[in-house]
């Protein structure tokens, strides 16, 4: 099984609640969805970059793509590890390679939430889900509607059970909708075990700080929600 890499690496988890855990990532290529806010780049790239030794800033180049067990060697070069994110781009676009990886550490899947069909191949592979909502403008997506019925079915069959932790993440731009996020926690808060409010990292689309805490008071009637900006960016590591 083979699917194009931009990225091997190890570091910590910059995001969510899990935040400041040592982690290995594997970084996917490709997305289904055009965000306005992403800083990840779209296309395919010929090569995946290998860092083995953490933080050394030093790179091997692989061609891409990469089979299954050409990760495994790479992921096997990291001790001491909480997990191994599987972010993007958008991982469950590479369903059929992440059910046909064989490792040991606990799988940490980071997805956009909107392909159902693809996260039922890799529910019993997982140990954490980081499920995002993408509150988008109805113009970013074909059909809004669908698009979000999509995200409470996959929240549904990725929930948190008594062998998985899922929790939803939410970036915030001072354009989002409270009520849209009230609609879809309701409609999910049953399936995670937290919410996470992530201010977008863009300092001009910032929503102010009173919007932030008077969102978290009225989530919080439906899960526990915690505000938690991008940590990584502010000390530099990948």
């Amino acid at each position: 099984m083979y699917a194009p890499i931009s990225e091997v690496f190890c570091s910590v988890q910059g995001e969510g609640p899990y935040v400041g855990s040592r982690q290995a990532f594997v970084r996917f290529a490709g997305c289904n969805l055009s965000c306005p806010y992403c800083d990840t780049q779209a296309e395919d790239p010929e090569t995946c970059r290998f860092e083995e030794k953490p933080g050394s800033d030093i790179f091997e180049y692989l061609d891409n793509p990469l089979s299954t067990n050409a990760v495994e060697r790479m992921l096997s070069s990291f001790d001491n590890i909480h997990s191994v994110s599987l972010t993007g781009g958008e991982p469950l676009l590479h369903a059929d390679f992440i059910a046909d990886m064989s490792i040991t550490s606990p799988l940490y899947l980071e997805s956009n939430m909107t392909m159902p069909h693809l996260a039922k191949k890799v529910r019993d592979k997982l140990s954490f889900v980081s499920g995002d909502v993408k509150i988008i403008p109805p113009s970013s997506v074909e059909d809004f509607e669908n698009h979000i019925e999509r995200t409470i079915e996959c929240f549904r069959i990725l929930k948190t059970t008594k062998n998985r932790d899922c929790f939803c993440k939410i970036v915030v731009t001072k354009d989002t909708d409270a009520d849209d996020i009230e609609a879809v926690i309701g409609a999910i808060s049953g399936y995670i075990s937290c919410l996470v409010l992530q201010p977008v990292s863009q300092p001009d689309k910032l929503p102010g700080p009173g919007y932030l805490l008077d969102l978290q008071e009225k989530l919080l009637d439906y899960v526990d929600t915690k505000i938690i900006p991008q940590t990584h960016k502010m000390w530099g590591c990948l």
